[in-house]
C-alpha cells in the first residue's frame, strides 16, 4: 500500500520524540534488542553508519556500548539532526537523502531503524546500502510489520507501508543480500497493539499522534517489563513469527 507524502516524516514530531524516547518502553526496548543482536550476531566492526538517525537516540546507545568504534549518522531532516547533535556533539552527522547515497564500500555495518517504511523507493535505498557496504559488510534493519496493524497512526507518521516478512526478505535478496537472521519483536504485546490500532482503523485523522508514547507511568513500566521478558526469550533463541516490528540482519553478497 503506497501513500505518497510530500515529506517522509512529520518534522514537528522530532521535538516530541526527543522528549519521550528516553522514558518510553518501546524506544528503550528496541535499543536493548539492537545492542544484543549487534553484539552477538555480527562480527567485529570498525565503521558503522546509521541511515535515518533521527534524534540520535540509537546512535548514542551504540556509542556507549562500543566506544572504540567509528559511528556516523545521516538524516533526511535538518530538524532531526538539530536534536541528534545535542546528544552526539562529536559524531559526524550529515543531512542525506537515502535514495541518493553515493558511497562505495565505506562501512562495515549499516543500520536503519524504522526508516524504510517512510520511503517510497525502498528498493533503491537497499541497493544503495549494498553499494556502500564493504565486501563482507552487514545490514541491520527494523521495520514495522503486518498491514493488518495499519491505522491512522501510520498515515500520520508518513508510512508508505507496513512490511510482511516475505516482502522484506525478498527485497533484501533482490538487492544482493544474504539473510543471516530475522525475527519479529513486540510480539507478546502485539494483541494489545492490535486493539489499540483498531481505534484508529477507520479514522483519517488522530487528535494526538503521540498518544501511543504518552501513556501513564505505570502502564509504561508494565509494557517495559513485558518487553524484558520478550528480550530474554530472544536471547535464548526464540524467533517470533509475528509482532509489531521485524528485525533483519543481512550480509552483503558480491554481485
Amino acid at each position: 500500500m503506497n501513500h505518497t507524502k510530500a515529506y517522509p516524516f512529520p518534522e514537528n514530531s522530532f521535538s516530541k520524540l526527543f522528549e519521550h524516547e528516553e522514558k518510553n518502553w518501546w524506544f528503550q526496548s528496541r535499543n536493548l534488542i539492537l545492542l544484543f543482536y549487534i553484539s552477538n550476531k555480527i562480527p567485529s566492526f570498525s565503521k558503522f553508519l546509521e541511515v535515518g538517525c533521527g534524534t540520535g537516540f540509537v546512535l548514542k546507545a551504540l556509542f556507549k556500548k562500543f566506544p572504540d568504534k567509528s559511528f556516523e549518522g545521516t538524516e533526511y531532516s535538518e530538524e532531526g539532526l538539530k536534536y541528534a547533535r545535542l546528544r552526539l556533539p562529536k559524531t559526524k552527522l550529515t543531512q542525506r537523502d537515502a535514495t541518493k547515497m553515493t558511497e562505495v564500500e565505506c562501512y562495515d555495518i549499516i543500520g536503519s531503524f524504522d526508516v524504510l517504511e517512510h520511503i517510497e523507493q525502498d528498493k533503491i535505498v537497499l541497493e544503495n546500502f549494498h553499494t556502500a557496504l564493504n565486501s563482507i559488510g552487514y545490514l541491520i534493519l527494523t521495520v514495522p510489520q503486518h498491514m493488518w496493524l495499519w491505522s491512522a497512526v501510520d498515515e500520520y507518521s508518513c508510512h508508505q507501508r507496513r512490511y510482511t516478512r516475505y516482502e522484506m526478505l525478498k527485497k533484501l535478496r533482490d538487492a544482493g543480500f544474504y539473510i543471516e537472521y530475522d525475527t519479529s519483536f513486540v510480539s507478546l504485546l502485539c494483541p494489545l497493539m492490535f486493539l489499540s490500532r483498531r481505534r484508529y482503523k477507520n479514522t483519517k485523522q488522530i487528535t494526538d499522534p503521540m498518544s501511543e508514547f504518552k501513556i501513564p507511568r505505570l502502564l509504561n513500566w508494565f509494557f517495559s517489563r513485558i518487553m524484558l521478558l520478550e528480550i530474554l526469550l530472544l536471547k535464548f533463541g526464540v524467533r517470533f513469527p509475528f509482532g509489531g516490528s521485524l528485525l533483519v540482519i543481512a550480509k552483503k553478497i558480491a554481485k
